[in-house]
């Protein structure tokens, strides 16, 4: 069987072929788009009737391809850019080129295929993540707006918070949209100008973002709830778990997925001293979900605040007893994400925007 690993980017797919024992045996070039692809799977079958293909960006710019890859039935993994990158950096010949990358990624596939993700057919989970990340980006939005907005009112009304100092509410927004300045002048003039174009933008925005939160809560109340019940996870973050989790079962094991999200603290012993430090691989938004998962229970769950007390009595740090938390928060979410009813294309979202 060979291992094929593809490194895909905006306008074109570079593939690499290894053998069983590691060796390079065959490179393809080809553009991103249909044609590209199906020449790309009639140079792997000429290869070997077994193959097993490792995507970097199986979700990106290498998701039509993992998709058609799919379609035909072939065994197909998602491979994190961060694990090809320090499989080049352990390469024997240095430097860093599509063709390196996508050996890369073809030598783990090979080498990890037990740990990693299988990309399946999309489903809902496609649409909950398209859904999340947008309500991300909203959000990100509001807050540069709103950045923009504390800047231009700090030149021209030095006191406003005491009016002002909550641009999220509807009162404050609507203050915002009539602003007038104190003092008079054409500068001053122009800055509450676009003081009043930025606060109707960040309506819009705030809009956006409710009506995205609506769509992801409906959505992940048909089949995701058993999910929320874990302490720190509402109908919104079981949405954006299920997004990132993608669909079906792909994660055999708690292990596996706490790999996946990089949640699974290195261990950094030395001179007797038992110690993990924090992994920075992995997937970082699930990471980032995690971790406010641990926040809240941390904050609101007796348990979680018991368990971290016993494990900064044992001499860990603070931070290092989060992170067995978060740990422990994984294998939570792996269990209950079986429980999930698997999502249906079906599931109509009445009127999308």
């Amino acid at each position: 069987m060979i291992a094929i690993g593809v490194d895909a980017h905006k306008t074109i797919h570079v593939a690499v072929a290894v053998d069983d024992v590691g060796q390079e045996i065959s490179t393809w070039s080809g553009p991103n788009h249909a044609a590209g692809w199906r020449s790309m799977f009639m140079w792997a079958a000429s290869l070997d009737e077994q193959r097993l293909w490792g995507i970097e960006g199986s979700g990106g710019y290498g998701r039509g391809l993992a998709q058609q890859l799919v379609a035909g039935e072939e065994l197909v993994y998602e491979v994190n850019a961060r694990w090809t990158a320090l499989g080049r950096r352990g390469s024997r010949k240095a430097g860093k080129t599509d063709r390196l990358d996508a050996r890369a990624v073809a030598l783990f596939v090979r080498q990890e295929t037990s740990s990693l993700p299988q990309v399946l057919p999309e489903d809902n989970t496609a649409i909950l993540g398209l859904l999340a990340t947008e309500r991300e980006a909203g959000l990100a939005e509001a807050t540069r707006l709103r950045n923009q907005i504390h800047a231009l009112l700090l030149q021209v009304e030095p006191e406003y918070r005491s009016r002002l100092a909550n641009l999220r509410s509807r009162a404050s927004l609507d203050t915002l949209e009539a602003y007038t300045p104190a003092e008079k002048g054409p500068v001053h003039e122009y800055r509450a100008a676009s003081i009043r174009r930025l606060a109707r933008r960040l309506r819009l925005v705030f809009g956006q973002v409710d009506e995205l939160a609506e769509q992801i809560e409906e959505l992940a109340a048909a089949n995701f709830v058993p999910l929320t019940r874990l302490c720190g996870v509402n109908l919104l973050t079981a949405g954006a778990l299920a997004g990132i989790l993608g669909p079906g079962k792909r994660f055999s094991s708690d292990a596996q997925l706490a790999a996946y999200a990089g949640a699974a603290p290195l261990e950094a012993s030395s001179a007797g001293a038992v110690r993990h430090r924090l992994n920075r691989g992995g997937n970082r938004r699930l990471n980032a979900v995690l971790y406010r998962i641990a926040l809240t229970q941390a904050h609101h769950l007796p348990e979680a605040r018991a368990y971290l007390d016993r494990r900064v009595a044992e001499g860990k740090t603070r931070r290092e007893a989060r992170r067995a938390l978060t740990r422990y928060i994984v294998r939570a979410v792996w269990r209950l994400w079986q429980e999930c009813t698997p999502a249906s294309a079906s599931v109509s979202l009445g009127e999308a925007a």
